[in-house]
């Protein structure tokens, strides 16, 4: 196969794409290289159609730690097993993206599969292998209807950075993904700290501009070795009972849909239910065998979300009777479980999250180990769907990419109003159990987790609220020719020609947006009225949130761990920990408290209760203050000389005292008066310039102390005569 090679200039770095030389049996593949970040982007299709009512369409995004020059860091497994969550996020990201350019009517399986082969620790691969996808889609003979591209924005001293490095990246108060061509967006994702709708939006068009450019590029690439795409035959279907169908929904929909508000899941359920009882009787009157009326049938539920979207469309008419802008009922209260640490419930019509708060010393933060990263993050959220959320039974298995996705969403944006670790030293984890589901349960997520924390007494910097924006259009090939945007959408409004704009945020800006449509791209027109709508809804439900809980609760709950923080100079880190952790060891020991210590010498002591957590920290201060002259301690001899005798003191320091510092009179033998083992009071009298400290007994001797000697050495001479 001849290699073909291609290369621009691209947000100020060498793109460069190679095709013809890896992965010759695929349906098409390229090796793109963004500095020196490279990714190997395949796609196949199948052969055969699938029996299936779905476009079966499966991405994945493949870390590989020899691209960063990496061994795994777990002793027993070495190779890569289970992608990370932020594999799996980026598999998302470029599903999302590719998956409304096929067509609906595809049945065969498509398998998207990039492979990062080298990281350069500047460039973010996850935005290669996006252009990777979309460019192997656009060679390859699966039809397709590319091309379409990402770009990351940041933003640093006000300036919008185009696919920023990981450097830029530490430094912007913005981190965008837009994808989409010309000047139609498909997909965002979005963390932010706290900007306006406005400088959102603005972000976005700077995006879109961006796309045109590199969109060009994959089409230039397209034109010279692009592949004659395959052509899927859509069947017309002119049965007699496809003609039934047709005749129902064009004559009688309006009566089972519309004929008053469905309020409920359960009502709305039950109606189409009702619908597919009605036609199926319809067909069995006309003889239709049963296989052709339960192929027919399977079509209803798409008619229906087709016919809820044609009613907001054109009439602004929704199947529950809710206005455009109006929100579900919500509902909410904190405390609800008396033994954790924070506690929150949320309900949005009949979607309802309880999110749950666990406190833990900083020892107990994530530790990270991915191709990309390595390090920790002590504040984690993480959302689980169980079947009975959406009334199902269903294998209980491991976490899936939904949930991923769903816990980064929420974390993302969360993170901005979290303490920072030096305010709030604990290690943070929200669970957010999807207790009912029916629209958006990671938007109520964002707002049962905000309660949960404040109840847990967090002192997160103020509320955040999550909401969706819902889109009904038509659409012809080229673009969206009417829309209508609404609040707060659920089940039978998320249809074709649709959107879910996810928006968390405070009252003083955005905090993440996530969006996906069944659309071929959306107007810049329809991301600013969703961004509008969105901080409506946002508002509406932070008044409700306020009125729970307006402020976090000042006092931790009392199950939860106590913890003291402070600093210490980093050259007393040895003395703390002790010859091979014998000192910390034995605090831990001794008092039952938990202690780390940062590089930096910030020390954390965690305890379950105050007693214990004082005992440590007094312990810790003592071994790190520095001694003056003039103070006084017990302290325990250690070793006796001729010249005098070595205590220790302060947990570890020692000293000498000299012969002469013993008592107010003469002493022959230092043993006439001390013994090994020995406690005795000490004052500091003199350091020296190489920090050598001497002490003195008879300054910090009470006036009883050598009236006592006497009486236990009533037999030696030397001390019986001086004490008279």
């Amino acid at each position: 196969m001849e290699v073909k090679n291609f290369e621009t200039e691209f947000a100020g770095r060498k793109l460069r794409v190679s095709s013809g030389e890896l992965a010759g049996q695929a349906n098409g593949s390229v090796l793109v290289s963004y500095g020196e970040t490279s990714v190997l982007a395949t796609v196949v299709m199948s052969k055969e159609e699938k029996d299936c009512d779905f476009f079966p369409l499966m991405v994945d995004y493949e870390e590989r730690f020899y691209a960063a020059g990496k061994i795994k860091g777990s002793r027993f497994i070495k190779r890569e097993t289970r992608p990370p969550d932020e594999a799996i996020l980026a598999g998302r990201l470029i599903d999302r993206t590719i998956r409304p350019l096929f067509s609906e009517n595809c049945r065969r399986d498509v398998q998207v599969i990039t492979t990062v082969l080298s990281y350069d620790n500047e460039n973010d691969p996850d935005m290669v292998a996006l252009c990777g996808a979309t460019i192997a889609l656009s060679i390859s003979d699966i039809p397709w209807q590319g091309p379409v591209s990402g770009v990351r924005v940041g933003r640093v001293n006000g300036n919008w950075i185009f696919n920023p490095t990981n450097g830029e990246r530490q430094k912007s108060n913005l981190d965008l993904v837009v994808c989409g061509g010309q000047q139609k967006i498909i997909m965002i994702e979005a963390g932010t700290q706290e900007i306006s709708e406005t400088e959102a939006f603005e972000a976005m068009e700077a995006a879109a501009d961006k796309l045109d450019e590199l969109n060009k590029f994959i089409k230039e690439i397209q034109d010279k070795i692009g592949k004659r795409k395959i052509v899927i035959e859509e069947k017309v279907d002119e049965s007699e009972e496809r003609q039934i169908l047709d005749n129902f929904f064009a004559k009688e929909i309006d009566k089972y849909l519309f004929a008053k508000p469905l309020l409920s899941k359960k009502e709305r359920g039950g109606i189409v239910v009702e619908i597919k009882q009605v036609l199926d009787k319809k067909m069995t009157e006309k003889n239709i065998g049963k296989d052709r009326r339960d192929k027919i049938l399977k079509e209803v539920d798409k008619k229906i979300y087709r016919q809820v979207s044609q009613a907001i469309l054109e009439k602004e008419k929704r199947i529950d009777g809710r206005g455009l802008i109006d929100v579900r009922p919500l509902e909410g209260r904190i405390g609800l479980l008396p033994r954790v640490h924070g506690s929150g419930i949320f309900s949005r019509g009949e979607t309802q999250i309880l999110s749950i708060v666990t406190l833990g010393a900083p020892g107990m933060e994530q530790y990270l180990d991915t191709m990309e990263t390595s390090g920790t993050k002590h504040f984690m959220h993480h959302y689980n769907f169980p079947p009975y959320s959406v009334g199902e039974v269903a294998s209980l298995r491991s976490t899936g990419r939904r949930e991923v996705g769903h816990s980064a969403l929420v974390e993302r944006g969360l993170w901005p109003i979290t303490p920072e670790k030096e305010i709030f030293p604990y290690t943070i984890r929200v669970v957010s159990e999807a207790l009912s589901s029916n629209g958006s349960s990671s938007m109520a997520s964002a707002c049962a987790a905000s309660l949960a924390l404040m109840d847990a007494g967090v002192p997160i910097k103020k509320p955040v609220a999550g909401i969706a924006v819902g889109l009904a259009s038509e659409e012809d090939e080229k673009e969206i020719k009417k829309f209508r945007t609404f609040l707060d959408l659920q089940d039978l409004e998320d249809g074709p020609g649709g959107m879910d704009f996810k928006v968390i945020g405070t009252r003083d800006g955005i905090t993440a947006i996530q969006m996906d449509t069944k659309t071929r791209g959306l107007s810049l027109e329809i991301i600013k009225e969703a961004l509008e709508k969105a901080k409506i809804g946002r508002m509406k439900i932070l008044d409700f949130i306020e009125s729970i809980i307006p402020y976090p609760r000042k006092n931790l709950s009392p199950y939860a761990p106590q913890i003291c923080s402070f600093k210490i100079d980093v050259k007393k880190i040895r003395e703390v920990i002790g010859p091979g952790g014998k000192v910390i060891n034995e605090i831990v020991a001794q008092t039952g408290a938990t202690i780390d210590i940062e590089q930096d010498g910030l020390v954390a002591v965690t305890a379950s209760n105050g007693e214990s957590l004082k005992k440590a920290c007094d312990w810790i201060h003592d071994i790190v203050r520095d001694v003056k002259i003039g103070e006084c301690f017990n302290a325990k001899v250690k070793r006796i000389v001729d010249f005098g005798a070595f205590v220790e003191f302060l947990n570890g320091d020692s000293g000498l005292i000299h012969i002469s510092e013993l008592a107010p009179f003469r002493v022959e033998k230092v043993t006439d008066l001390l013994e090994e083992g020995e406690i005795v009071p000490v004052k500091v009298i003199k350091i020296d310039e190489l920090g050598r400290i001497n002490l003195s007994l008879k300054q910090a001797a009470p006036p009883d102390f050598y009236e006592k000697k006497k009486s236990n050495h009533s037999n030696n001479p030397n001390i019986s005569e001086h004490s008279e």
